[in-house]
């Protein structure tokens, strides 16, 4: 079986916050405008806010991928 996930380099944020704007359920922020996690198994149904997340990042430091179990 095939899960997506989101995998993000935490350390290269730099606050711009558009993943959060995009889909702040996905993308929570820490105390400091930054995002605060660094990945996550993406639910059933929320594929395409995770994409939209991911391509919101200027710096580019989110991806998306497909993984098998």
């Amino acid at each position: 079986m095939t899960k997506l996930k989101v995998r993000i380099e935490k350390a290269q944020c730099v606050g711009n916050a558009r993943c959060h704007a995009v889909a702040q359920q996905l993308f929570p922020l820490d105390d400091d405008g930054y995002v605060a996690i660094e990945g996550f198994t993406v639910d059933p149904g929320d594929e395409v806010l995770a994409r939209r997340g991911a391509r919101a990042c200027p710096e580019r430091i989110i991806s998306v991928v497909e993984e098998e179990d």
